[in-house]
């Protein structure tokens, strides 16, 4: 643990050194300086300590905004595919529902939806000419009910 002294009007910072024990002072500025930056502080006998270049405050800051920036634009990347997903979803049902009106409409005015002819009963046309239309829809062939003119 260091402590700060004023030395001539200048605040220092007073550290031991680890290794032979030696007491030393270094300006509380460059003391800043070194932790910040990455940078080692000497003691009179030759003995270095500091911060690396890697461990320092400025380093660790921006190693930390890189990964926030990273993280920020895998997060866009995401939200954009998730709406290119949802459009293409979108689009796809708009389409199948379109295509089942149009069947709909198309059947209940007596076109086979298989060969696109017209009968008066489709029902036993499908039945007998297209039964594997039946079999892959898995409906019912239910007639159509006439209405009298």
């Amino acid at each position: 643990m260091s402590e700060i002294v004023l030395l001539r009007g200048t605040r220092h910072v007073v550290w031991e050194c680890r290794s032979c024990g030696c007491v030393s002072t270094v300006p509380e500025v460059m003391n800043e300086q070194l932790r910040a930056e990455g940078g080692y502080r000497h003691c009179p006998s030759g003995h270095a300590w500091g911060w690396s270049k890697e461990t320092c405050e400025r380093e660790q800051l921006r190693r930390e905004r890189d990964r926030l920036k990273q993280d920020a634009a895998r997060l866009e990347e995401e939200n954009r595919q998730a709406w290119a997903t949802a459009t293409t979803l979108r689009e796809r049902a708009d389409k199948a529902e379109k295509a089942t009106k149009r069947l709909k409409k198309r059947t209940s005015a007596g076109t086979c939806p298989c060969c696109n002819r017209t009968f008066g009963n489709m029902a036993e046309h499908i039945k007998h000419q297209h039964p594997e239309f039946v079999a892959e829809s898995g409906a019912k062939v239910v007639p159509i009910k006439r209405r009298s003119a």
